[in-house]
């Protein structure tokens, strides 16, 4: 079946004179996740993975992905002909790089430019020495092919309570306004969801998981135009709307509106969400000015009514998995499969009063699946989980008052002493990243050698980031805030700042045998200040129990037992009142104090 799409896309290529078809993962807002309408690099090569892309050529067709999904990738594309790109390893080109390198004796690149960033296309053209001319960017060749294509999601939207936001839409404009003023733009436009859903109050269901809808916007000093599909529109969010002084349009009007807002304005707006065929709307005169949206930073920088609702949050999250920790080590031998214990964790949370949906698809991986970052058990074929070995779930929630992310890697009986190794070398990068005091300036990449350090010393490394920003009743997954050493895609990186929350999930992925992640959310916070500066720390906001029957106390420094017996005295003192005494009987038990 993918053997017969390729070809008949490079009949399409043909027949358009195109040499290189690129397709990404995106929709045309740039996002990480997308919903079904927009999978076409899924269709197109069999890989499911929420990172990648594909380039086809007349010779050959390409998949790029990274560190994450190596495993998955080679398994989904056995027999489709596809080369999969590891990018990440060593001498592996990005896509970018076998673009440029192909392009240099070709003509003619294609891609739908809606799914396409502008500043992927700019940087392109600028290392190949190509002209605007080799670029077709009007082309949906995937589109031509897709028979049965899902339909374009157009989920109601809804309004946020003002106790979950703890900032009106209108405070938030004149936020925005300010900084526009200040980088001397007249006209911001914006495309990316997320930052959008933040600024007007507003949450949808057009991407599974993430509470964001499809939409456009374009700020003026005077005005707010927001981009809607209308049939997601309801008349609450229509008065809503308006009471703030927000003018909403026809969601596909954007592209014929840009030039007449544009004027000969100067325009503000980030080229990495931006997508291309948008971007071309903008009329030649106006000068633009390319900068990480205002409110992305703002959006990260959590305010007291958001941090202490994320709190609630994760007391209530907490509680799930700390049950499901407790049935999964009872019933081992009953012969559970890794599906059924993800739907487990599922039902807990789902039965918690708050929660309205997943923060994403639970990874419930055991044994040598728990190699693969981003597995995804389904009901049939899946792996039976025995008494031994590692479970590793990593799973999340919606809540009314804030979004989760936490991974525990469970031993269910019987550890080999490297598995123990790992195990306790994850826990104390986690633990010594956790507690970090550090200066004000400093970046994710001055701090991610806290938690690789234990396992640099035993020359072992993972191949993804240590950790993300999480939004606030949005996507999981949330910038410019990171944990990472290397940053191979150039993405922007940001300060540390107080409000911040980001994800703390060192690990260890040994293919055939097992993964361990151990991951806690952390909210940035101040602490002292003297002649030095102003020094800040991590407030953890998660509360789950260690997995003490893989920690070997031979690879701790006393520091680490005193950080992780610290820790896991907290997690009893915020669980247990809201535990029966049969579940904190079994908590004061799964929390002791080891010794050194």
């Amino acid at each position: 079946m993918i053997k017969d799409r390729l070809e008949k896309m490079r009949l399409l290529m043909k027949r358009e004179k195109i040499d290189l078809y690129y397709i990404p993962t995106g929709d045309f807002h740039q996002s990480e996740y997308v919903g079904e309408y927009f999978k076409e690099r899924n269709y197109m090569s069999g890989f499911t993975g929420s990172a990648g892309s594909m380039v086809v050529t007349k010779e050959e067709a390409c998949l790029f992905t990274d560190g994450r999904y190596h495993i998955q990738a080679e398994g989904e594309l056995q027999g489709s002909g596809i080369h999969l790109f590891k990018c990440g390893e060593a001498n592996v080109p990005t896509e970018e790089q076998y673009a440029e390198v192909y392009m240099r004796t070709h003509e003619k690149i294609g891609f739908d430019g809606r799914t396409v960033s502008t500043a992927f296309v700019e940087r392109f053209l600028e290392n190949t020495g190509l002209s605007e001319h080799a670029v077709v960017y009007d082309k949906d060749l995937v589109n031509d092919l897709w028979a049965n294509r899902p339909e374009i999601s157009q989920e109601e939207i809804y309004v946020l309570e003002p106790w979950q936001t703890g900032e009106t839409t209108k405070e938030k404009l004149k936020r925005i306004r300010e900084s526009m003023k200040k980088s001397g733009t007249e006209t911001h436009i914006l495309t990316s969801l997320d930052d959008i859903a933040w600024i007007y109050n507003l949450r949808g269901n057009d991407v599974k998981n993430n509470p964001v809808f499809l939409a456009y916007s374009v700020i003026t000093q005077e005005n707010a135009y927001l981009y809607l599909m209308e049939q997601a529109v309801t008349k609450e969010v229509e008065k809503y709307l308006q009471t703030s002084g927000v003018e909403w349009r026809n969601y596909e009007k954007v592209y014929q509106d840009i030039p007449a807002l544009c004027g000969k304005n100067t325009i503000l707006l980030d080229k990495e969400s931006t997508n291309y065929t948008l971007f071309k709307t903008i009329p030649d005169q106006c000068r633009i000015v390319n900068q990480i949206n205002p409110s992305t930073i703002m959006k990260a920088v959590k305010n007291k009514t958001e941090i202490e609702n994320t709190k609630k949050a994760h007391i209530k999250d907490g509680l799930a998995v700390t049950r499901f920790i407790h049935y999964i080590k009872e019933n081992a031998d009953k012969e559970i499969t890794e599906f059924e214990a993800a739907q487990y964790i599922d039902n807990l949370r789902k039965n918690t009063e708050g929660c309205f949906d997943l923060s994403f698809e639970t990874i419930s991986a055991y044994g040598a699946n728990g190699a693969m970052m981003h597995y995804s058990a389904r009901e049939e074929g899946c792996a039976k989980i025995q008494s031994k070995g590692f479970l590793l779930v990593d799973s999340g929630g919606q809540y009314r008052e804030g979004t989760t992310d936490v991974t525990r890697t469970i031993a269910l009986g019987e550890l080999s002493r490297e598995m123990k190794k790992h195990y306790t070398l994850v826990l104390c990068g986690m633990l010594r990243l956790m507690n970090a005091r550090f200066l004000y300036g400093c970046t994710g990449r001055n701090l991610d050698i806290l938690a690789r350090g234990p396992l640099w010393e035993q020359g072992i490394d993972y191949r993804c980031g240590t950790g993300h920003g999480v939004g606030h009743i949005l996507n999981v997954h949330e910038g410019p805030n990171v944990i990472r050493w290397l940053n191979r895609t150039g993405a922007r990186e940001c300060v540390l700042e107080e409000g911040m929350v980001t994800t703390d999930e060192p690990g260890v992925y040994l293919e055939n045998q097992y993964g361990i992640r151990i991951e806690n959310e952390l909210l940035c916070v101040k602490d002292i200040k003297n002649q030095w500066g102003q020094f800040m720390k991590f407030e953890c906001l998660t509360f789950v129990p260690i997995e003490l029957d893989a920690v070997d106390v031979a690879y701790m420094e006393k520091k680490d037992v005193e950080l992780l017996n610290q820790y896991q005295n907290l997690v009893y003192e915020k669980l247990s009142p809201y535990m029966t005494e049969e579940e904190k009987k079994w908590l004061k038990e799964y929390t002791k104090e080891i010794k050194f």
